[in-house]
């Protein structure tokens, strides 16, 4: 019988998307506690890109060359010894910071939540790293409650679209920044770039009960500034520092200061939240939140962005666009996919103006965006 062609998209130094290729590697072995899978759906996202540059705490003590990937859903092709509760054809998801990006991949059983027949593997991807986290944020970090105020710092991010749609479901009472126009509700029209954030209890007296900041803009100062007495602000990235080419201790500080913030006077909190830290801690309960998530799936009552499925051809072109910005969902790796090569016809190729993989950002400043709680759907409008 044939072997398996295992191909992983490895970094082999830190730096730019060029830094990627794409390898033939051994197929690996399940181990006693481990199961293979034959990976069927790896997001590729902006923590991606932390990682490949060196600026992410979680993977610093990591050298080149490695495989990148940070999640997983794959269906078992293998069992280790020791493994209980799952059999050969179970379709399981992991988050695993890296190493997913991958044909083929083994993985620790006790940490797999299982994947429903039927759903979408692209679909439940997206669900692994970006929506445990708004999960998490919500009803972990931030514990929020039915009618509070909360304002979301990058709403048109994969994060952010999250956070708005769980916290409808939450029936909160919903405002968002975002590069554009994403998902709010139309009726709040006004752009954050004219409207900074120390005004927005203007718009809003009293400011906002919780605000959840990935993007951390003058290092949190202003999301600060926006919390009423005894609000709560939930860090959880540093997406503008990555742009401003800010190095690693130049943004921990940021973090530190968010705790030092916490003895002003005014009653206001602030935290950081990691995933990672959660997860290690907690990692039962971070299998839980993810078969919740898959659930609610399931019933359509979540429908992330997926944005496009790609092939390994295609893996540095979405580093780019990852670090351009202004994608409309998430962009999945799919090893089964062929290469887009394969996909497009010959005439379309020839084209002068197609270009594989480019998204184009149609909307370049910042926008204010709100949702209250029972609007119905998420449709974002653009404003003059």
């Amino acid at each position: 019988m044939r072997e398996p062609r295992n191909r992983v998209v490895q970094v082999r130094r830190f730096g730019g998307p060029d830094e990627l290729e794409v390898v033939d590697a051994h197929v690996p072995t399940a181990s006693r506690g481990e199961v293979r899978v034959r990976v069927l759906a790896s997001s590729v996202q902006y923590t991606d890109v932390l990682i490949r540059r060196h600026l992410y705490p979680q993977t610093m003590h990591r050298r080149p060359p490695f495989v990148m990937g940070y999640d997983v859903v794959g269906e078992i092709d293998q069992l280790g010894d020791g493994v209980n509760g799952l059999q050969v054809g179970d379709r399981v998801a992991d988050m695993t910071v890296v190493g997913s990006n991958a044909a083929y991949r083994t993985l620790r059983a006790d940490r797999l939540a299982r994947v429903p027949a039927g759903l979408d593997a692209a679909e439940a991807a997206t669900l692994i790293l970006s929506w445990t986290t708004a999960y998490q944020l919500l009803h972990g970090a931030a514990r929020v409650q039915r009618g509070q105020r909360v304002l979301v710092h990058g709403a048109a991010g994969a994060v952010g679209q999250a956070l708005l749609a769980l916290g409808r479901l939450a029936g909160l009472e919903l405002w968002g920044t975002a590069r554009r126009a994403c998902g709010a509700d139309p009726r709040a029209g006004r752009h954050a770039d004219r409207l900074p954030t120390r005004r927005l209890p203007r718009v809003l007296p009293g400011g906002f009960d919780v605000v959840f900041d990935g993007i951390a803009e003058e290092g949190y100062r202003r999301s600060f500034a926006a919390l009423n007495r005894g609000g709560l602000l939930c860090a959880y990235g540093y997406s503008a520092g990555v742009q401003a080419q800010r190095r690693m201790p130049t943004m921990l500080m940021w973090i530190a200061r968010l705790y030092l913030r916490r003895w002003l006077p005014g009653g206001k909190r602030a935290r950081f939240y990691s995933i990672n830290v959660m997860r290690a801690r907690h990692p039962a309960w971070c299998r839980e939140d993810l078969e919740r998530l898959f659930g609610l799936l399931g019933t359509r009552a979540i429908r992330p962005r997926l944005g496009e499925r790609i092939s390994f051809d295609e893996i540095a072109e979405a580093h780019r666009r990852l670090e351009e910005g202004g994608l409309e969902g998430k962009l999945v790796l799919c090893p089964d996919l062929p290469s887009r090569r394969d996909r497009v016809p010959p005439q379309a190729r020839a084209g002068p103006h197609f270009r594989p993989g480019h998204a184009r950002d149609l909307s370049d400043q910042r926008q204010f965006v709100g949702a209250r709680h029972g609007s119905a759907g998420l449709a974002f409008r653009h404003h003059a």
